[in-house]
């Protein structure tokens, strides 16, 4: 019996997009196989770390002990406050130099066209400036200029993207949505009002998706700050949690669609 392929979309949401972690955790520990990915901004940046190879319980590990010093530059403010080089070579370092289409599991990283609006999906390339475009957050990273293009987060343009994965060729499509809006966000900085905008706009497209997706995670970190990197163990946890509840569900999904193509294929 033929198994479904398995896609899965990791949407962005700052430091909230660790709880993607758990997702993958869950699934992994419940033998679900994740056979593609497809991720915006921080989704991104976790879908690569997967794919690459890097042992999950490693990254848990490592995440906990990820602090804004070790990627923050900050500069004089002109189109962001953070030039992203020292992200950007962080990534290259763990992705040991390597482009999307070298990956152990196919992924689609998401980023913005910022002149012309348009959402850009990448499989090739080199991952550190691709991802590092998918991360660029308007008004705090600067844009990345990449093959004639500026780019800014993929979030603007396709927060959960799920319809990438299915053009990739999944059978099955789960969705893990981190970026709900928090009416009691603590709004103090620049950051947090644009995080916060983000958000908001992306609502209504938010609730589409979940149409869109067989199954929509949706853990509970929007009591957390999107820019402020601690309590990432709280919010691994959110996503491991949120996606336990959802096992039956995505194996339900699964025996349905094994049900259906054996009952298509000629005895």
């Amino acid at each position: 019996m033929d198994m479904p392929k398995i896609g899965i979309a990791l949407g962005s949401g700052g430091a909230r997009g660790f709880a993607h972690l758990g997702v993958l955790k869950a699934l992994q520990d419940n033998s679900i196989p994740v056979n593609m990915i497809a991720g915006s901004s921080m989704g991104a940046l976790v879908g690569c770390f997967y794919a690459f190879g890097h042992d999950l319980e490693q990254l848990i590990k490592l995440s906990t002990a990820f602090k804004r010093k070790y990627y923050l530059d900050f500069i004089v403010p002109k189109m962001g406050f953070i030039a992203g080089n020292r992200v950007k070579n962080l990534i290259g370092l763990f992705m040991q130099g390597k482009n999307l289409e070298e990956l152990n599991i196919p992924v689609s990283v998401i980023a913005t066209d910022l002149q012309s609006g348009e959402k850009v999906e990448f499989m090739k390339g080199p991952i550190a400036e691709i991802v590092r475009a998918s991360i660029a957050i308007p008004g705090i990273f600067t844009p990345e200029k990449f093959n004639g293009r500026l780019l800014v987060d993929g979030g603007v343009a396709d927060r959960v993207p799920v319809s990438t994965v299915k053009k990739m060729g999944a059978d099955i499509v789960i969705g893990s949505d981190v970026a709900r809006v928090n009416p009691k966000a603590e709004i103090s900085t620049v950051y947090d009002v644009i995080m916060q905008s983000l958000d908001i706009l992306q609502m209504e497209i938010g609730e589409a998706r979940e149409f869109e997706s067989d199954v929509m995670i949706r853990p509970h970190v929007e009591i957390f700050s999107a820019r402020a990197f601690k309590n990432i163990e709280e919010i691994i946890h959110a996503g491991e949690e949120e996606t336990l509840k959802k096992i039956s569900e995505i194996k339900h999904v699964i025996e349905q669609y094994t049900n259906k193509e054996s009952k298509s294929k000629p005895s």
